[in-house]
């Protein structure tokens, strides 16, 4: 990926910088974008993009669990070492993880990182079975971490508003399994993550000014997936949902779903949303919401 964006000739690429230049927004999550230890490629598109969009001074990136490898068969094939076998789905450490781009300074000492929590340990905890017992065995799930990507909580200063708190996380697709509902079960509790999260289970939650995003891969009526889980995350009352019922990605053979959230407190004024659509950039599109006090 880095190799692609200082070619500078790379389609893909170009139309994601001009999907990002259409919709300029001042704080932008990507996800899908490959991690490396010193950020060169994070700071190669930064680069890029200022050339005729915004530019992102700040920039943000955590390891991810995504091809972070372990020595266990995670995904019940008999074997080890696959791009399953890693705390999350991924060919190589970092493979299309996460990433923040902001006009504004992040509060580094601020920010609460809970990639490392182990599945086992939130409340409630959807652990797959079968009739042999844990799935795929009671060694993996005492190390398997909830996050298939990571679930950051990030806080910006944000001129003549103060601290906004970005609390964003990518679940993996609840597809791609067997029936213990491997991959169904972790999207959900990926997804219920953030409702316990903001009920104290972890830390004291941000109380206002915070929105929670990310690509949930769930769609609340259509699709595969535990319904439940996103539907009661819509529900949170301290939640509003600017972009309800709009498709944010078009998948071959099922057409539009809704799977991308931009969800602001309660607190926040909604004065424009929207989404940009660019299918050579990516089948998902740009979902964007101006807020204001």
């Amino acid at each position: 990926m880095l190799r692609d964006i200082l070619k500078g000739d790379d389609d893909q690429i170009d139309a994601v910088i001009e999907t990002i230049t259409k919709a300029k927004p001042e704080i932008l999550v990507l996800q899908g974008f490959d991690y490396d230890l010193q950020g060169a490629a994070l700071n190669a598109f930064a680069a890029v993009i200022a050339k005729t969009g915004p530019d992102y001074p700040f920039r943000f990136a955590l390891p991810p669990n995504a091809g972070r490898q372990t020595t266990l068969d995670l995904d019940g094939d008999g074997l080890s070492g696959g791009a399953r076998d890693a705390q999350g789905y991924g060919r190589f450490f970092g493979d299309g993880a996460m990433a923040i781009l902001s006009r504004y300074p992040i509060i580094a000492e601020g920010v609460q990182d809970y990639s490392d929590l182990l599945w086992r340990d939130l409340p409630d905890a959807m652990l797959p079975t079968t009739k042999s017992g844990p799935f795929p065995s009671s060694e993996a799930q005492q190390v398997q971490r909830l996050s298939s990507h990571g679930h950051w909580v990030v806080p910006i200063e944000v001129p003549t508003l103060g601290t906004v708190t970005l609390m964003t996380s990518h679940a993996t697709p609840p597809v791609f399994d067997g029936p213990e509902d491997r991959n169904g079960k972790r999207n959900h509790d990926e997804v219920m993550f953030w409702n316990h999260y903001l009920r104290g289970a972890f830390a004291s939650p941000a109380s206002e000014q915070f929105i929670v995003l990310g690509n949930m891969n769930l769609d609340p009526d259509k699709g595969d997936g535990l319904k439940p889980a996103i539907r009661s995350l819509l529900e949170n009352p301290e939640l509003q949902d600017p972009l309800s019922g709009q498709p944010t990605a078009t998948f071959e053979g099922l057409g539009g779903l809704r799977v991308d959230y931009l969800l602001p407190s309660s607190d926040w004024r909604t004065s424009a949303f929207g989404s940009v659509a660019n299918p050579i950039a990516s089948r998902h599109r740009l979902i964007w919401v101006n807020l204001d006090r």
